[in-house]
């Protein structure tokens, strides 16, 4: 099947065309395009692609929320999305986007088949105390209240890949994935399975990311609120896009233009970089509580993949896991440690669309 792979963000679109088989994947090509201004962008930009790719069997999309409703890749079709605007609210960067583009995709290829793929999927069999809040059970029953989990599609290709890297059953490992980017979470995964992650029932929760502030004390946004210093909608905006390294630093979400910031001497920008590493090593530390035994952390996302310094100050926090500070600054797909590292340390360039590809492959045959 030739198939369009497409990944939509606030501002951007990653599109991918995979021949895919039973057995075999392989990629086209791959390009990414930033939204240009206008109601019709992601169209025109869909047609664009379409020029490109020639025939097309199915197009899958990444949708980050599915809910409880979708768990595995499913045909598009009005209920679906409609199901998907519902849940907009719970993750307004990513199904707004989403829902979007497929819109695009739907008017550019009325004729084929769309198919949606969830990053929320991969969590689907955490266990109750991983994913109920302590808060009023009732809120769980009535309403839904529920951690639910993110960058799925990622944490799946982390582990194939960890498992061809380290020559070891991906059913026999231990890992954490530390997904770093624009969005950022930690995964623990036993015997090929999601037993704990940091994001919630948002992608708000956890760790401090590009514009998101990960998880804070409740008791703030409530005082914000009470005091009449924000409403609602200005909190929403403030810790969707105003927070992280943006907020603390005041330069950039772009951890390499705070990089370059701090070492031009700015404070807040140094500060925000103590403070994505301190928070993401914590992250670790939480997740692998539910962990028999830890064998490797994975590092992917763009900054997991190419901001060394980075990853060396997150592990250099973890020697009480038997983590090591140092580490190789090999580029690719790579274990990063020595042979003999009582845990070892993986570098995997993040492949989201292979995971679709895949998905939407299963699904069709």
């Amino acid at each position: 099947m030739r198939l369009l792979v497409l990944n939509a963000g606030s501002s951007s679109l990653k599109a991918s065309l995979v021949e895919q088989s039973a057995s075999t994947t392989t990629t086209l090509w791959y390009l990414k395009i930033e939204r240009a201004p206008g109601a019709d962008a992601w169209t025109e930009a869909l047609r664009s692609v379409v020029a490109q790719a020639g025939s097309i069997d199915a197009v899958g999309h990444r949708v980050v929320h599915g809910g409880t409703q979708h768990t595995s890749a499913l045909l598009i079709d009005d209920r679906v999305r409609a199901d998907l605007d519902a849940l907009r609210g719970l993750a307004p960067l990513h199904n707004g986007p989403a829902l979007e583009v497929i819109a695009a995709a739907r008017a550019a290829l009325p004729d084929v088949v769309q198919v949606a793929c969830f990053d929320t999927g991969f969590h689907a069999v955490l266990p109750p105390a991983a994913y109920v809040y302590p808060l009023p059970y009732a809120w769980y029953v009535n309403w839904g209240v529920r951690r639910f989990g993110f960058h799925g599609l990622s944490v799946a290709w982390s582990l194939e890949r960890a498992a061809d890297l380290l020559a070891q059953p991906a059913a026999e490992l231990g890992l954490v994935v530390a997904h770093l980017g624009s969005g950022c979470s930690a995964t623990a995964v036993w015997e090929g399975r999601s037993v704990d992650t940091s994001m919630g029932m948002t992608p708000l929760e956890g760790l401090m990311m590009g514009t998101r502030a990960g998880s804070v004390d409740p008791g703030i946004l409530l005082e914000l609120l009470n005091a009449g210093r924000l409403d609602p909608a200005e909190l929403s905006h403030a810790l969707q896009r105003e927070s992280g390294l943006l907020g603390v630093s005041g330069v950039s979400a772009d951890l390499r233009e705070v990089e370059a910031a701090a070492g031009a001497g700015n404070p807040q920008a140094s500060l925000a970089l103590e403070l994505f590493a301190r928070r993401a090593a914590a992250a670790v530390a939480a997740v692998a509580t539910s962990l028999p035994r830890l064998d490797a952390l994975v590092f992917t996302g763009g900054i997991g993949e190419h901001a060394a310094a980075v990853r060396s100050q997150i592990c250099g926090r973890l020697a009480a896991l038997g983590v090591p500070a140092r580490l190789s600054a090999t580029e690719g797909d790579a274990v990063l440690t020595e042979p003999d590292a009582r845990v070892q340390v993986l570098r995997v360039e993040a492949r989201e669309d292979l995971v679709i590809a895949r998905q939407v492959h299963r699904l069709l045959a």
